[in-house]
């Protein structure tokens, strides 16, 4: 089963993530200006979220696995994922 909502223009999906290999990368709804709150502090280094779990991966500096990949770091509490305004 692949990970493909229907969405509406306003409504986020429950789990979205930046990685094109993921399951849950959505091209179209990224190519739109989204913000993420989490704990209610705007962040900008989310490379993937889960609003249901209540948890966001953040890019760990600029350290880098094998693959080249960045370091994630998996932080739990309250994701508010939006549509930036003019998005």
């Amino acid at each position: 089963m692949t990970y493909e909502n229907e969405i509406t223009n306003d409504q986020l999906p429950d789990r979205l993530s930046t990685n094109p290999q993921s399951p849950y990368y959505n091209a179209e709804i990224l190519s739109r200006d989204i913000g993420v709150r989490f704990k209610g502090v705007e962040k900008n280094n989310v490379e993937e979220y889960c609003v249901s779990e209540g948890w966001v991966r953040v890019t760990a500096g600029a350290a880098r696995d094998r693959r080249g990949n960045p370091l994630t770091i998996k932080l739990s509490g309250t994701v508010e994922p939006y549509f930036r305004a003019g998005g």
